[in-house]
């Protein structure tokens, strides 16, 4: 499950970031990211936050939601791995629908490597 701090909310959020940010088309997804959070400042939560787009075209309700649950639990591994300050919007494309996670996660993470917003994790305890 995604932490509530990291997850979109508003439909302005939403509406900023699908309009102003920058865009990486995949096969399956889309990915919208708005580097910095210009809207508000979060004073105790200043990580990415993630929101998902899952339309009428990817299929009926019961795929939607298996694909939403998919593409919330690769976002769950990205929160570490995205800057904070972020907004992403993924918007699920028809395709979403009939393809893997793994695959789902390897479409994600090449958008957010196309939009430069994949850092690097290191091991250092």
């Amino acid at each position: 499950m995604l932490p509530e701090p990291h997850r979109l909310r508003r439909r302005s959020d939403f509406a900023s970031t699908v309009r102003r940010g920058q865009r990486a088309a995949r096969r399956d997804v889309v990915v919208h990211a708005l580097a910095g959070n210009p809207t508000e400042v979060l004073v105790s939560d200043t990580g990415p936050r993630f929101g998902l787009v899952v339309s009428k075209a990817v299929g009926p309700a019961v795929i939607r939601h298996r694909v939403a649950r998919r593409l919330r639990h690769i976002c769950v591994g990205l929160v570490a791995e995205v800057p904070e300050g972020t907004n992403v919007v993924i918007r699920a494309l028809p395709g979403s629908a009939t393809a893997s996670s793994k695959e789902l996660d390897r479409q994600l993470r090449s958008g957010l490597r196309k939009l430069n917003l994949l850092v690097s994790v290191g091991n250092s305890v």
